[in-house]
């Protein structure tokens, strides 16, 4: 097997996923620093969970948390 196919540039899949692992906390973060929310805490409890755990805890946010947010 030629090493430059085993460790060539990623394909569109991978840069999907790149993209996700990536774009995916920083939409999260984004969206919580940019609301209230009705808890005194919960907004620094969705950050600390979105920086510790970045894909789990976007997923979780974009599930559970968006729910928690004040509406105008």
């Amino acid at each position: 097997m030629n090493t430059v196919l085993a460790l060539g540039m990623p394909g569109m899949g991978e840069w999907l996923i790149i993209a996700l692992v990536f774009l995916l906390p920083v939409f999260a973060l984004i969206d919580i620093l940019r609301n209230q929310f009705k808890g005194a805490n919960d907004k620094l409890i969705w950050v600390v969970v979105v920086l510790f755990l970045p894909m789990v805890g976007s997923i979780l946010y974009f599930i559970i948390g968006r729910s928690q947010r004040l509406t105008n």
